[in-house]
């Protein structure tokens, strides 16, 4: 958030960590998601879990989430879609759904990331131990259905029983 570069690794810091990836600040679903994330972030984190969110949204864009939400938990931006391309939850918005976004919705996807790439991940999910092994995923491309704070915390304990 604070516009200075990093990497992945560093953000994640050998702890185990709920990975989430957001298409942004602008997203009703995303917000209520990031959210419900939050109300159960000390039960995550008795667990021995912390939380670290990605989305193409530029810095200052992320703060004013943040600052909405009052979330604890860090939240990076990747508006080059580096991390997001990665993982394999990058997608181009059709140039018909980015024009329907702006025109109708007065949402400008590049004004948000500041790119002009119209990239955007599909909401992911990934439960990743402290050696850097991903244990869990949860993706779905109906950007409506996201893994509820509850059912999160339920594979954590499954994914924790398996280590």
């Amino acid at each position: 958030m604070d516009g200075k570069a990093t990497t992945l690794k560093a953000a994640l810091g050998g702890k185990k960590t709920v990975l989430v990836f957001y298409r942004g600040g602008w997203c009703p679903f995303c917000n209520a998601h990031l959210a419900d994330l939050g109300k159960s972030e000390k039960d995550i984190e008795a667990a021995g879990w912390q939380i670290v969110a990605i989305t193409p949204d530029l810095p200052e864009n992320i703060a004013k989430t943040v600052e909405g939400q009052k979330l604890g938990y860090q939240i990076y931006s990747d508006s080059e879609a580096s991390a997001l391309k990665a993982f394999g939850v990058a997608f181009r918005v059709d140039d018909a759904t980015y024009d329907k976004y702006k025109n109708q919705f007065s949402l400008d996807l590049e004004k948000w990331s500041g790119q002009p790439h119209h990239i955007l991940p599909v909401p992911s999910l990934f439960l990743i131990d402290g050696s850097g092994k991903i244990r869990f995923t949860h993706s779905n491309p109906d950007y409506k259905v996201r893994l509820k704070a509850s059912e999160v915390l339920s594979e954590i304990k499954r994914v924790g029983a398996g280590q």
